[in-house]
């Protein structure tokens, strides 16, 4: 009996060793998780007033010191880790509100969305913000929970999630395999549409290729003004000119006055490695507002926001 006794009260502290281990490494992870929030907000902070600050004096290579409006990316670093900065004006967006037909279908198409979907999803949208007539009511009331299509502007993108076609993968993208087995993010609708654009121009420095396609530049040129930029800014349309073709007058350099800052922190292992943990926030903001005695208002906040390409900017 006391050995059997013995036996049951080492499993039992086992077991409890065990639970206790589990719990403190789930602890330690969960901080490592609300250090890196904190570390990703202050960076969205931290560009914001660069961007408040302009360029600012040129260090040795050239570059501005604190934001340059023709590269959308900033590495920031802290004592506590780093934060890959990625700054993107709204109109380098089609505005949602305002899209064409053929514009529409032929994003849809540029994001890989087959055509029978993308029929459904250009109608749906024209529809929900009033523009054309349909019989997609009765799908919406037949649904659950029921609901009608507002028949007005959408106020923001996430409406689209209700659309009839549109699915969480087509809205916020996914991952795919590159050939050298990494992932490489596949872009969704949020990344392409925005209810703040002006329609004043697309930025050609952070436009992305499925909307300079859509506003009709061919597909080997949007691939060849990507690779172009990737080595550095594009600072003169005169020299992608060619390759934009008739579509070059709704391109332009630099963004409006309503950008998107998203940061995404990393914290930095006692060794000065960058651990694991990821965390990304997101800040629409307008510059330049008459309507805020600060000159400035933001528009929406994301706790959780689609990470920057850490990959591309920050490689290990």
């Amino acid at each position: 009996m006391v050995l059997w006794l013995g036996a049951a009260l080492s499993m039992i502290a086992f077991s409890v060793a065990l639970r206790v281990r589990a719990e403190l490494e789930r602890a330690s992870g969960d901080a490592d998780g609300l250090r890196a929030y904190y570390l990703a907000c202050g960076a969205v902070q931290r560009a914001f007033n660069y961007m408040r600050y302009g360029p600012g004096p040129r260090d040795a290579d050239g570059r501005a010191r604190w934001w340059d409006p023709f590269s959308p990316l900033l590495v920031l670093p802290f004592p506590e880790g780093v934060a890959l900065v990625e700054i993107i004006p709204e109109s380098s967006r089609f505005n949602v509100n305002s899209i064409s037909r053929p514009e529409l279908q032929r994003l849809l198409f540029a994001l890989g969305v087959e055509p029978e979907r993308a029929a459904l999803i250009t109608a749906g949208i024209l529809h929900w913000r009033g523009s054309e007539l349909s019989d997609l009511d009765t799908r919406y009331l037949s649904s659950f929970p029921s609901f009608r299509a507002p028949r007005a502007s959408l106020e923001q993108i996430e409406e689209l999630m209700s659309v009839a076609g549109v699915t969480p993968g087509i809205f916020y993208g996914g991952y795919a395999r590159t050939p050298n087995g990494g992932l490489a993010r596949r872009p969704g609708l949020r990344d392409c549409l925005s209810v703040f654009s002006r329609g004043a121009g697309f930025d050609i420095n952070t436009v992305h290729p499925a909307v300079m396609i859509a506003a009709g530049v061919s597909p080997a040129a949007a691939e060849a003004i990507v690779a172009l930029r990737r080595q550095s800014p594009i600072r003169n349309l005169e020299t992608v000119a060619p390759l934009l073709g008739p579509a070059a007058p709704r391109f332009r350099l630099a963004g409006d006055n309503i950008y998107t800052i998203t940061a995404t922190a990393r914290l930095r292992l006692p060794d000065g490695r960058l651990g694991e943990v990821r965390r990304s926030v997101a800040m629409t903001v307008q510059m330049h507002s008459t309507v805020s005695p600060d000159a400035y208002r933001i528009l929406v906040w994301q706790d959780t926001a689609p990470a920057v390409s850490w990959e591309e900017a920050w490689p290990r």
